[in-house]
């Protein structure tokens, strides 16, 4: 999952205090149903054209939230020799339309004093302005024409394509991004996790050709019943949906359908290496395929646990790798949430060259250990408040608020489903997880990727 940072200490009474706070604001739930966590009353709606809206109301005086959600991202990239495209889509939606022109467009906005931008996952595009909410006419006026009626010259297109290739650039000129491409391209056979939000390299090189699929993929998918509207803060949800129906109603439905390609089990332990030309200390990473994101799933929440409480800054391995020993600089594990099975990774920097072997060894024998002892139930039950605590203390702006619906919104078309997240953390054991790292962090699930200097390779 997107998880927060953990945090410790006098920090966790002072989150407290606010997830009191905002607890206290909980809408009631009868019937049983499991305690919510989200502490806002969310009103949904969908237009004839298929676009759900989401309305989020909340103290925060005179301030808006708009964001668009487009559920397509990398993962949609089925077709060969076409990654890369809905992260350069995402550059292209600000080319402007003939009512607002590029520049047009940025005056509105800069006039209004709103802070816009946009980004792409593999999952997901994410398109959102936060302004004052007496302009929330005008955001909806502008975000629905260029969903509508975009358009560019090739010109333009070509442009732009050499400005994606310039940020892949920069991106991969950094290891810890190489690394993140070359575990993704070992770890995957044929689903599109294979290559990274930004494409292949040959393919984001190719596409001032692909002018023609640029207007075929708008065409496909953004579509009003591909999309979420989220709108959160000092607003009345019935003048949102007024307004949306106004602006957004004339877009016309039609998105299509998207097959993805599975892998199959990885059946034994992978390997690749990078050898850095520039001076770098030495990364090691061992990732190990791990189920689609499921909201209700005790099983899924416990990796999320795991990966706090056994890596996080507060976690034994921690303790010994980075404060006691000293031997790396950065510790850290993701279970990062997928519409797909994607990959449970822990990530080091080595601070010796000569003690790459024993940092693995480390992280392996605490992983063993993992799956074959619970944690202790106080650990468990820490990690658990911490993380609660951690989501709670996140939605302190109406643009927090807005991201978090949208992400869930993406992942599961369901509002709701962040209650049921939370609610399955409260099954989560210590046999739970250990079960977990028994039944998912095994070498034949596993894939590892190093990175050192050339001159450290040759050794």
């Amino acid at each position: 999952m997107m998880l927060r940072s953990p945090l410790v200490g006098s920090a966790l009474s002072v989150l407290a205090a606010l997830a009191a706070t905002l607890l206290a604001k909980e809408p009631e739930r009868g019937g049983g149903s499991p305690r919510r966590i989200f502490p806002f009353a969310a009103s949904e709606s969908v237009l004839d054209n298929g676009l759900r809206v989401v309305v989020v109301p909340m103290d925060s005086p005179g301030i808006v939230a708009h964001y668009l959600v487009v559920r397509t991202g990398s993962r949609n990239e089925v077709e060969p020799g076409l990654s890369g495209f809905a992260h350069f889509f995402e550059h292209m939606m600000f080319r402007g339309t003939e009512r607002y022109p590029s520049d047009k467009y940025n005056d509105v906005l800069k006039r209004l004093g709103a802070d816009s931008n946009a980004f792409t996952t593999d999952d997901w595009t994410c398109y959102h302005v936060v302004a004052a909410s007496s302009a929330l006419e005008t955001l909806m006026d502008l975000e629905s024409d260029r969903f509508m009626n975009l358009k560019y010259t090739v010109e333009a297109f070509q442009k732009e394509a050499g400005a994606v290739l310039g940020e892949y650039n920069k991106n991969f000129s950094v290891p810890f991004m190489s690394i993140h491409e070359k575990l993704r391209e070992t770890a995957f056979d044929r689903h599109t996790y294979k290559h990274t939000t930004m494409g292949f390299l040959k393919d984001i090189e190719d596409m001032p050709h692909q002018y023609d699929y640029s207007l075929k993929f708008f065409e496909r998918w953004y579509r009003p019943d591909n999309c979420v509207l989220v709108v959160a803060g000092d607003v009345d949800p019935g003048r949102v949906l007024e307004l949306a129906k106004k602006y957004y109603s004339p877009w016309r439905k039609g998105a299509a359908s998207l097959a993805t390609t599975l892998d199959g089990p990885q059946g034994g332990e992978r390997k690749a290496h990078i050898a850095w030309k520039n001076p770098t200390l030495p990364y090691l990473v061992l990732s190990w395929r791990v189920p689609a994101f499921r909201p209700d799933s005790a099983e899924d929440r416990s990796l999320d646990v795991l990966a706090a409480a056994a890596f996080s800054e507060t976690s034994p391995l921690y303790k010994d790798l980075v404060l006691d020993k000293q031997w790396v600089d950065v510790l850290a594990a993701s279970h990062e949430e997928r519409r797909d099975p994607y990959l449970f990774t822990v990530t080091v920097r080595v601070k010796d060259p000569g003690k790459v072997g024993a940092v693995r060894d480390a992280i392996e024998s605490a992983v063993k250990e993992l799956g074959r002892k619970p944690l202790p139930a106080v650990r468990i039950a820490s990690v658990k408040l911490n993380l609660r605590y951690s989501f709670l203390a996140g939605l302190d702006t109406p643009g927090r608020v807005a991201e978090t619906v949208a992400n869930f919104m993406q992942l599961t078309g369901d509002v709701a489903s962040i209650d049921t997240t939370y609610a399955a953390f409260e099954e989560v054991t210590g046999a739970g997880v250990r079960d977990a790292a028994a039944r998912f962090l095994k070498p034949e699930n596993r894939t590892e990727i190093t990175l050192a200097p050339e001159k450290e390779a040759k050794r």
